[in-house]
């Protein structure tokens, strides 16, 4: 039996953030880069209105297991 993969999308209109928790190694460099988009505390944890579509690029680019991407 295969697991199943979990792939959440949050989007500003602009780009999406693509979030894949399996592959998430919890390096935590999502929230303690940009906190107002990537809020673990919050629900959903990802506000897209946070932070400029360059941050937010800038940001999930500095993800070291690929779970955040762009689309």
């Amino acid at each position: 039996m295969s697991e199943k993969k979990i792939v959440k999308e949050y989007t500003n209109g602009e780009i999406t953030v693509v979030w894949q928790p399996h592959m998430c190694t919890h390096s935590k460099n999502c929230w303690k880069g940009l906190l107002d988009v990537f809020d673990p505390r919050r629900k959903p944890w990802v506000d897209m209105n946070g932070a400029t579509s360059d941050a937010i690029v800038a940001q999930v680019s500095k993800c070291p297991s690929k779970a955040l991407s762009i689309k």
